[in-house]
């Protein structure tokens, strides 16, 4: 699986999140909330140290990632991060 975030998106996290060159954005499943690909689980964000990198994607300074143990959500999908600018957010893409 790949990982890909906008220029823009990575800017909103970096400035939202209050992160210097060298973080670490992690997107892991929780239970709860809406997607696209897995009924009844969404994806949520941290800012965790990577114990288990399962994909990784760098940009603007920032490592972007998922654990192994969470690849399961995906089924086979990439995750594209794009920057939605009328809601002023990030959105989550999901292709095969």
């Amino acid at each position: 699986m790949q990982i890909n975030v906008s220029k823009e998106a990575a800017a909103w996290y970096k400035e939202e999140l209050n992160l210097q060159d060298g973080s670490f954005v992690r997107f892991f499943v929780r239970y709860g909330g809406h997607s696209a690909i897995q009924k009844g689980f969404s994806l949520g964000i941290s800012t965790d140290i990577p114990e288990d990198l399962g994909a990784e994607t760098e940009q603007n300074g920032i490592t972007f990632y998922i654990e192994e143990k969470d690849l399961w959500f995906f089924d086979g999908h990439d995750l594209a991060v794009n920057f939605n600018a009328q809601r002023e957010e990030p959105e989550f893409d999901y292709s095969k």
